[in-house]
């Protein structure tokens, strides 16, 4: 049986990650930070199915979690970590506190980094490891590597993400262990609605309409995007391919949402997001 630890698994991508790799014979250890979560996924899921009760950003936690995976693998190893947890802080630049850009990072970076640290020696990152070594999958996103409007702490954070992971990912070269980005667009999930609520409610006069342009944008990409079943199914192929790619980036209209801006030049874009919101 292949064990899976993944993190931020009460709703969206987090829970349909635990059903899909449950659905494959695995055993999951979720992470969830309510003991009510826990409780319903145990009932969801059943035995295969362990809650780990931690925040990404408790590091105490974390590692009490990281020690009852290690209790339960015994001599087994872990086959993979997914770095799902996250949150999206939205709102203008000029709105927003160093507090909220210090409360993006410490969830959607430091955390990932905490329970990286905390699984690693499972996942193989030692001398003379005698087990296949495991993988590291990062949940990124398109905003990754291109800035929308009104989103930079979370895009600052993507970014963040995917520089640490590339760096990180060789450095795992010594080990076996490999380390990929899955960078999705849009995915039908709670995390814009909560988004969107924590957003300043004062905008910028200069910034009123086109923030509530962009918003109605976002409601609408929301809309017409990638279930977070679909996203999951796609995850676990990439865990089965044995020559994967190091970044997968999945959204619908790809070629013309993503693939054609990150062709263009940058200034073109800028000019582009101006007229668009005007």
């Amino acid at each position: 049986m292949e064990n899976v630890v993944i993190t931020g698994a009460s709703t969206g991508i987090g829970y349909s990650l635990c059903k899909e790799f449950l659905n494959h014979g695995c055993r999951v250890f979720g992470s969830v930070r309510k003991e009510e979560d826990a409780d319903r996924l145990k009932k969801d899921f059943g035995e295969n199915f362990h809650a780990l009760l931690f925040d990404v950003t408790d590091e105490k936690a974390v590692k009490k979690g990281a020690e009852e995976v290690k209790n339960t693998l015994g001599d087994e190893g872990l086959d993979l970590l997914i770095n799902n947890a996250g949150m999206a802080v939205g709102g203008l630049v000029t709105d927003l506190e160093v507090d909220d850009f210090r409360r993006q990072f410490e969830v959607n970076l430091f955390g990932l980094i905490r329970v990286t640290k905390a699984f690693l020696p499972m996942l193989g990152a030692v001398a003379d490891y005698d087990k296949k070594p495991g993988k590291i999958m990062n949940i990124s996103s398109v905003s990754g590597s291109f800035g929308f409007p009104f989103m930079a702490p979370y895009t600052a954070s993507k970014f963040a993400l995917e520089g640490f992971t590339e760096s990180f990912r060789r450095e795992m070269l010594r080990y076996g262990i490999d380390v990929i980005k899955i960078a999705p667009g849009p995915v039908k999930t709670p995390i814009w609605e909560k988004s969107q609520s924590q957003a300043k409610k004062e905008i910028n006069p200069d910034f009123k309409q086109a923030y509530k342009r962009v918003m109605r944008s976002m409601e609408k990409s929301v809309e017409n995007a990638l279930e977070s079943d679909e996203l999951a199914r796609r995850v676990y192929k990439v865990y089965r391919n044995k020559k994967p790619k190091t970044r997968y980036v999945w959204l619908t209209d790809k070629f013309i949402r993503y693939t054609i801006p990150k062709c263009l030049p940058p200034r073109m874009v800028d000019n582009f997001i101006k007229k668009l919101y005007r």
